[in-house]
């Protein structure tokens, strides 16, 4: 979401990344169902995670089954895509979710036509060694995915001085994506959230579409058709909404 400038050139002057390659796989395992760790509350299926530095240059990325193609292969762009737009959509008092976004995009909403804004730099999305992919060494790394995604799975990292920042995780409904990366960001001590839209969560994927699909608060999230709602209100990552009370 910052700018990429020349596609495919690495910055020259690099943000500071908190989270290596091996923190990240550490923290994706355990907080991944099919890996050992609690319920995603969807289909519990092996996910995805990237971070992006603060400059929105790919700076970890990895995955949770055993190999590359345990998780869908498509949502490696995917988490790198909202781990940007959550960097690149928070300021260092405020944080705004991949999961907040989804009500004000659609048609007569605040933001409708922010999907346009931000192009994924194609020349670096799809490049380098398969083989490398989700490694230490995956042709991301150093390098701006760019792209919005405007559905749960973002977030924006703090370390309690500031934004350093975003996390993206894909693989499962989007609601559990969310629910993993909030463990996943609290299992790297990046959670110190400042403020978000919601007063009490934060950055909290907001339940509370009407029937009608009208938004109480301007800001929430479809429910997804698992227990994603319960997983979300234990962890305290959600606000409002479950299919299973």
């Amino acid at each position: 979401m910052l700018a990429i400038g020349d596609a495919g050139q690495t910055a020259s002057a690099q943000a500071p990344c908190l989270a290596d390659h091996d923190k990240l796989l550490t923290a994706l395992k355990a907080s991944v169902k099919a890996s050992g760790g609690p319920g995603n509350g969807g289909f519990d299926t092996n996910e995805w995670a990237a971070v992006v530095a603060r400059d929105g240059t790919v700076c970890a990325i990895a995955f949770s089954g055993p190999t590359a193609d345990a998780q869908w292969p498509g949502s490696r762009l995917i988490a790198a895509e909202k781990a940007s737009t959550a960097n690149g959509l928070s300021l260092p008092q405020m944080a705004l979710s991949t999961a907040n976004l989804y009500a004000p995009v659609q048609p007569g909403g605040p933001l409708f036509g922010l999907q346009a804004t931000n192009p994924v730099n194609q020349a670096i999305a799809y490049t380098g060694d398969p083989s490398t992919f989700g490694s230490a060494g995956d042709p991301l790394m150093g390098k701006p995915i760019g792209g919005v995604v405007v559905f749960g799975g973002g977030l924006a990292l703090y370390d309690g001085k500031g934004i350093v920042g975003g996390l993206g995780v894909s693989g499962d409904s989007s609601c559990a994506d969310h629910n993993v990366a909030w463990r996943v960001r609290a299992a790297l001590a990046l959670d110190k959230v400042p403020a978000g839209v919601n007063p009490n969560r934060k950055d909290a994927i907001i339940y509370d579409l009407d029937p009608g699909g009208k938004s109480a608060s301007g800001w929430d999230h479809p429910l997804c058709a698992g227990t994603e709602a319960d997983v979300a209100a234990e962890l305290g990552a959600g606000v409002g909404g479950s299919l299973h009370k």
